[in-house]
């Protein structure tokens, strides 16, 4: 599975970032994570020990619904859709939509985090 590189930046850090790439003042390096959490918190909320089981199950039993996947992980489906979407939005997930039907795919499995105290990923 795919490495994905994600990185704490205060809001305020990561605004001023966004408006420098796209004023063209700065440009991302190639290895720059593309994925940005606010806190060690809120990345440790999406990546919950929950949400990475959730995680490996869907790599090992490749459910092709989201009530087979209800089945198999007994979680409410209201409860993984809404984790599934908060999963997609950071791109950890894609959700096919297929006859009617939605189907979890994962797109990592192992995080790479940048961060530092003064999160020097961009000053």
């Amino acid at each position: 599975m795919q490495i994905m590189n994600v990185g704490i930046l205060s809001r305020q850090k990561y605004q001023k970032r966004t408006i420098a790439i796209v004023k063209g003042e700065y440009k991302p390096g190639a290895g720059e994570p593309k994925i940005w959490f606010e806190s060690i918190k809120s990345l440790a909320q999406v990546l919950s020990n929950e949400n990475q089981a959730l995680l490996k199950l869907i790599v090992e039993k490749k459910p092709r619904s989201l009530t087979e996947l209800e089945q198999i992980s007994h979680r409410k489906k209201s409860n993984l859709s809404r984790t599934l979407k908060t999963l997609e939005g950071y791109g950890i997930v894609s959700l096919k939509r297929e006859n009617g039907r939605v189907i979890p795919e994962v797109n990592a499995t192992n995080f790479r985090v940048e961060f530092g105290v003064d999160s020097i990923a961009y000053q």
